[in-house]
């Protein structure tokens, strides 16, 4: 017998019976359906990190990081020397130098962060102000809805808001802010001046009432509270890229020229330690400016591991987003381990209808068995024929099911879109690859063909002469 032959047979004997056939096929649609659906939000998760990654500077990007200068929004390591060791080498201009000189470095360029209180109108926010120079910016690859990098040597700040900066900003008179009241302040962020205060201690400790910091820093360097404190006036250079309801890697930070920076606050704290900076035993001020962390970019991501083990035996400390992508890479894996699981759960049900279907088939079948094992068809062609029913049954509703998927994961990135962002949730986080259609309709008809398998056995072991008695 052909396999033209057995094709036809094949598909004939599934339109017998409608509706059994499409109870089994949709059986094996929701299946499939179950388990693109549930790998492809481990993948959505997965893709949202390799775009976080991205913003963050790529997997060429290192963070080098030394003894504490600044203030920053996050104070710990993925990948410090060894665990609970931190370095005592500040990053200065000479230790900048020196890490531009490792072989196979393209840039590195220094980054200041400190806190900061913006004033407008009735309006009160507080924001994390990250400085770097032109190069690193650039690096950064920051995507703008409007304008333009602030300009290096302007003598005045010039800021790169955020897009999340807007919701740090809360009522004086209230104290209620955008998570309260669900309204955004009335601040045109590309338009309007806004006034920036450099020094908390000082803004805070003149309120007075609860605000009081003490009159020393962190480094020990003396604070004046009786100082009145300077309102720089301000304008933005540029908006990062999105709306406030769409979390990004830039969302809470704000960003300006760092040697404009420099130049500001060694003007209004001379003769004092500049927030966040080091002092030394008589707290005076620390005669070089040290920088919070120090970005590196490497040429090669091959290069990463060994400019990073270089840095580490030059005494600092270092995060990179390829062994922070490895980490998480694992751990996505367990993800879709598990929703792929509980998906294949369905398939398996309906592993077990194809079975049930194919074994009812026989026995309503078992004339025509014993007929053409009698007119000389081979027991060979009898398993291909039962086979290829079931595989047929697995196809179908494998096909049928991708559509299904790329409804739902439509429906889900929809709905993520309309409110996910408020919760951090950014991009779809239902991704199919053209991998997991090609292998889940693939997977669909082997479960059939497997399903399939024993009761074509049946049917080749049946004895000719008591199949065609059979009523």
């Amino acid at each position: 017998m052909s396999w033209i032959d057995l094709l036809r047979m094949s598909g004939s004997n599934l339109k017998r019976r409608k509706l059994r056939t499409f109870l089994t096929v949709l059986g094996v649609i929701i299946g499939t359906a179950s388990i693109v659906v549930m790998i492809s939000l481990g993948l959505g998760l997965q893709e949202s990190l390799y775009q976080e990654v991205e913003q963050s500077g790529g997997l060429t990007s290192i963070k080098v990081m030394g003894a504490g200068a600044g203030d920053s929004m996050y104070s710990f390591s993925y990948s410090s020397g060894e665990e609970g060791e931190e370095s005592q080498k500040y990053i200065n201009d000479q230790a900048v130098s020196e890490l531009a000189q490792i072989e196979h470095v393209t840039v590195a360029s220094p980054v200041y962060e400190m806190w900061v209180n913006m004033l407008k109108g009735r309006y009160e926010g507080s924001g994390q102000l990250v400085a770097m120079t032109p190069e690193g910016l650039g690096a950064k690859n920051i995507p703008l809805a409007t304008g333009r990098l602030p300009a290096p040597n302007s003598g005045s700040l010039e800021l790169v808001y955020g897009n999340g900066i807007a919701t740090s900003f809360y009522e004086k008179g209230t104290g209620k802010g955008y998570y309260e009241t669900g309204e955004l302040p009335d601040i045109d962020f590309a338009n309007d001046s806004i006034f920036l205060i450099l020094d908390q201690d000082g803004y805070y400790n003149n309120m007075g009432g609860g605000f009081d910091m003490g009159n020393t820093d962190e480094f020990g360097g003396q604070q004046a509270n009786s100082k009145t404190v300077q309102k720089h006036v301000v304008k933005a250079s540029g908006v990062v890229e999105g709306d406030p309801e769409e979390y990004t890697a830039n969302y809470y930070y704000i960003y300006c020229d760092l040697d404009t920076l420099k130049q500001i606050l060694k003007k209004e704290f001379a003769g004092r330690v500049i927030p966040g900076q080091p002092s030394t035993k008589s707290g005076k001020p620390y005669k070089e400016f040290c920088y919070s962390y120090a970005q590196v970019n490497v040429d090669d991501i091959d290069n990463v591991e060994a400019v990073s083990a270089r840095i580490r035996e030059m005494g600092y400390n270092v995060e990179t987003n390829a062994e922070y992508l490895n980490s998480m890479k694992s751990q996505f894996a367990i993800i879709q381990a598990v929703l792929g699981g509980i998906g294949a759960v369905s398939l398996f049900v309906a592993a077990i209808g194809i079975a049930n279907t194919m074994m009812m088939s026989i026995y309503e079948r078992t004339k025509e068995i014993g007929v053409i094992k009698v007119l000389g068809c081979s027991l060979k062609n009898i398993k291909q024929m039962f086979l290829l029913e079931a595989a047929f049954i697995g196809l179908l509703g494998g096909m049928i099911g991708n559509v299904l998927s790329f409804l739902m994961s439509a429906a889900i990135n929809f709905l993520a879109a309309s409110g996910g962002a408020s919760m951090g949730i950014t991009g779809n986080i239902s991704y199919i690859p053209l991998w997991l259609v090609l292998l889940s309709m693939g997977f669909a008809m082997l479960v059939g063909v497997i399903a399939g398998y024993f009761p074509a056995l049946r049917a080749m072991k049946l004895s000719p002469l008591a199949a065609i008695r059979n009523e």
